[in-house]
């Protein structure tokens, strides 16, 4: 989603709030809370998951090294769970012509730098550009080259346009701005 007008642009960017992010969470949740339930059982010597029985598992080894992946499966839905709810990586990119300013916001982890802002004088950008890494995890970066600092990206890590969409995202991005387009 984006808004666009002579002088200003705005384009959205979605961070981790994903109905596929809050699957996995709720997958990794299930399969941990079964793993260390029947850990658990085998080590106090009852079924606690009905229609289960753990009377063959021994705790030792085989108990104990499903509570400990059911404990980091807990761990790692828990942390997917977080993500989701913070939206982690979710912000907004913003272009003003009349104020000559570009603000680039996003979400972060919870704490004293949980909002990241980079505000740029539009004179100091020199071009947009795109980085491809094609192969079997193939990744597309649109991103701001900025005079005297680092490439800034544009786009999120696990957005998969095409090469025409993010040729025409850049191409619509560098009219905007008036500067060139590197990278292609």
């Amino acid at each position: 989603m984006s808004f666009r007008s002579k002088w200003i642009q705005i384009e959205f960017i979605k961070g981790s709030r994903t109905f596929a992010n809050l699957c996995w969470a709720f997958i990794l949740v299930c399969g941990a809370m079964g793993f260390l339930l029947v850990g658990f059982s085998s080590c106090i010597g009852e079924d606690l998951i009905p229609k289960l029985s753990s009377k063959q598992i021994a705790f030792i080894p085989q108990g104990l090294v499903m509570c400990f992946y059911g404990v980091a499966g807990l761990f790692l839905g828990l942390y997917l769970c977080c993500t989701g709810f913070w939206d982690v990586g979710g912000g907004y990119n913003y272009f003003d012509k009349r104020e000559g300013i570009s603000s680039i916001f996003r979400w972060g982890f919870p704490g004293k730098n949980r909002r990241i802002r980079i505000r740029l004088l539009l004179k100091d950008v020199e071009a947009v550009g795109l980085k491809s890494q094609e192969g079997l995890f193939s990744s597309r970066i649109l991103y701001l080259k900025v005079r005297g600092r680092r490439s800034i990206p544009l786009t999120r890590i696990g957005e998969n346009l095409t090469l025409d969409n993010m040729e025409e995202k850049a191409a619509k991005l560098a009219r905007f701005l008036r500067v060139s387009i590197e990278g292609f």
